[in-house]
């Protein structure tokens, strides 16, 4: 009966600690984020479900938003996960602009530093350095934005479904510091099921 009660204590004593290594493996390594609705469409769709590199910006002390060490700096056109300002739900949006950056949004169609963003022969098609996003323009454009000068460590971020999008127009902008991680690749999609495109 003892070693009995003893292997009982050892046992739940792994699970606990093999759980414990999952949640903190999802609060610094790596996770996956199920898309609730169409704000970013057409990049993402809603059911979609996406995984997250969370090493991408910094790797951090488990649960908590302290780095221990910096990686990269955010991107303009990498898609993020962060907390909303205002209801503090994860939110994820397109970085379309970082510190330095200049930014004009007209009709849902981005300038930044003076130069359109938008294909000359697809224009809902968004070119960024090194990637690209697929916009929906069916409900306009939502909100302008003029003139808008991105202090350095901040980020804007916008939905790619710019007339339906809760985005940085309301919110403002977001601290790099509060930035989760970023949007690798979708890897499962309700329509197509189970896949793999990089983001």
């Amino acid at each position: 009966m003892v070693r009995l009660n003893r292997w009982h204590r050892s046992q739940w004593g792994q699970i606990a600690i093999l759980i414990l290594l999952v949640f903190a493996g999802r609060s610094s390594l790596a996770d996956h984020y199920y898309v609730p609705s169409g704000s970013m469409e057409f990049s993402l769709m809603p059911g979609d479900r996406v995984v997250v590199d969370k090493t991408a910006y910094g790797i951090r002390i488990p649960f908590t938003k302290i780095d221990l060490i910096d990686v990269d700096e955010p991107q303009a056109g990498e898609i993020a996960v962060f907390d909303s300002p205002e209801t503090r739900t994860l939110l994820i949006k397109r970085i379309v602009a970082v510190g330095g950056d200049s930014v004009d949004l007209i009709a849902g169609r981005l300038w930044v530093n003076g130069s359109r963003l938008t294909d000359s022969v697809d224009p809902v098609l968004e070119v960024f350095s090194r990637r690209t996003g697929h916009l929906n323009l069916s409900d306009g454009g939502g909100p302008d934005i003029r003139g808008l000068h991105i202090p350095d460590g901040e980020v804007l971020v916008l939905g790619d479904h710019r007339g339906n999008s809760r985005d940085g127009r309301f919110f403002g902008l977001i601290p790099e510091s509060e930035l989760y991680g970023r949007a690798v690749a979708i890897y499962y999609s309700r329509i197509e099921g189970f896949r793999w495109k990089t983001l």
